[in-house]
């Protein structure tokens, strides 16, 4: 029986035994949530609600249908907690750990299943990089854990119950999750700035991508070093830093002009700055929220969904289409506008295929939100279009917010909700290649061109 699954793999695409692995991930998860340890005395969980638990857990979306504080253990937690990993820094990065661990030889198709998973061009440093994400992930948490822990002290009765808030705190933001166990996200910490600017510098470790928090970590190694030649940042990291800082102050300026008459209006302007500073970071992937969310006026909720649409960077615990296919998306509708037929940025041309590759995401993501966004209206009429807009694009964006309307969705809401969120999780780039399972096949033949008018 193995050795016939085995040679099933073989026979599979990496992209295809990647999103095989996600799924069995989230099977182990439902079988994991469906422990009765996992749940407080007498609670009972629908199978329906287990299942959507846990593919929220496994793609780090944070969409949950109940309050996981008053219905998990503290065994529960944990069991959150360590699923969340998987989530985030990647089944195949946390497989390699393991292996590692176990002094196994990492093989041709392990490196290649690594390099899928974490949108790598090369097979060479695949397992130091995942090393290192693994080091960074693993000590961002740990640190985050100790400082909330020390600073929920005044906030908890007890030291264990201050540094169990601190360390589901710390996951929970560094993975972007959402999930919180104090039963209102990060309401009752709405005044306390600290918990806030320590949360969204967790939240854009976790959501500006691996490879970028590596060659910061290069560059100020060679500067110590003080190496002859000087180190260059490369154009992934350039453009997903740029693209990530101008989306997060555009959406804080955003949001405080949108609500500054609005639910800005009785508040102190540091008050105002904070509450808009969090949402547009919590927008990227992150998901927690220091405010009710429907209390903001509806244009604030739509260019939240848009932000949410567009999700994190590429190799990062984020969802949506991705920064860097947003950034593509602009500068070939600039350059086309222009006439220019090659996109040049920082000193370098991109590549026809990369920009192809990101238009086609983008028209598919719209697509498949659109066509979520009309069958949960026609399954759930009792619901605003608003708040079902908002919800379909928390979901792909893996992002977590909502309005409040998830428990409340029908059996066929919940699953397409659940589809959002798990291709979210491992990229529309892959869900495209699922059922081609190659990525580079050429024409045998051609046909003779002919222009087709258009505009």
């Amino acid at each position: 029986m193995f050795g016939k699954m085995r040679v099933w793999l073989e026979r599979r695409s990496p992209v295809q035994v990647i999103v095989g692995y996600y799924l069995l991930a989230v099977v182990v998860s439902i079988l994991l949530f469906s422990l009765p340890a996992v749940h407080k005395p007498g609670v009972h969980i629908s199978f329906i609600d287990t299942v959507f638990t846990a593919v929220s857990v496994v793609s780090d979306t944070g969409l949950t249908v109940f309050n996981i504080s008053e219905n998990y253990s503290l065994f529960g937690y944990f069991v959150i907690m360590i699923v969340l990993q998987f989530g985030g820094i990647g089944i195949m990065a946390m497989s390699t750990f393991f292996w590692l661990l176990l002094g196994r030889r990492i093989g041709l198709r392990e490196r290649r299943l690594i390099m899928v998973d974490n949108n790598q061009f090369a097979l060479s440093g695949l397992v130091q990089l995942v090393k290192e994400i693994l080091k960074m992930v693993l000590w961002t948490e740990l640190i985050g854990a100790v400082i909330f822990g020390f600073h929920f002290l005044k906030y908890f009765p007890t030291w264990k119950e201050a540094f169990l808030q601190g360390l589901f705190a710390s996951v929970s933001a560094t993975t972007n999750a959402g999930m919180d166990i104090t039963g209102e996200s990060l309401t009752p910490f709405a005044g306390d700035y600290f918990v806030q600017i320590i949360t969204i510098i967790l939240i854009i470790f976790g959501a500006i991508g691996f490879p970028v928090l590596i060659e910061v970590k290069t560059y100020f190694s060679s500067r110590k070093k003080k190496l002859e030649h000087p180190f260059r940042f490369s154009l992934f990291t350039k453009i997903t830093t740029f693209t990530y800082g101008i989306l997060f102050i555009t959406g804080t300026i955003l949001i405080l002009l949108l609500e500054w008459q609005h639910y800005f209006k009785s508040l102190t302007w540091h008050q105002s700055f904070f509450y808009a500073l969090f949402q547009a970071a919590t927008t990227r992937s992150a998901g927690l929220t220091t405010m009710n969310i429907t209390e903001f006026s509806v244009p604030t909720l739509l260019i939240m969904s848009v932000f949410m649409f567009i999700g994190g960077s590429p190799n990062s615990v984020g969802g949506g289409i991705r920064t860097t296919t947003f950034a593509l998306n602009m500068l070939f509708v600039y350059h086309f506008a222009k006439g220019n037929r090659e996109i040049k940025i920082f000193k370098r041309e991109l590549h026809q295929d990369d920009v192809m590759k990101s238009l086609a995401i983008t028209i598919l993501a719209i697509m498949m939100c659109c066509i979520s966004v009309v069958t949960i209206s026609i399954s759930d009429k009792q619901q605003e279009l608003i708040s079902i807009l908002f919800e379909v694009c928390s979901a792909f964006g893996t992002v977590g917010l909502s309005m409040g309307i998830t428990p409340d969705l029908s059996i066929l809401s919940k699953c397409i909700l659940m589809i959002l969120m798990f291709v979210g999780r491992i990229g529309l780039t892959s869900f495209l290649y699922i059922i081609g399972g190659d990525n580079n096949k050429k024409a045998k033949y051609h046909y003779p061109k002919e222009r087709v008018v258009t505009g």
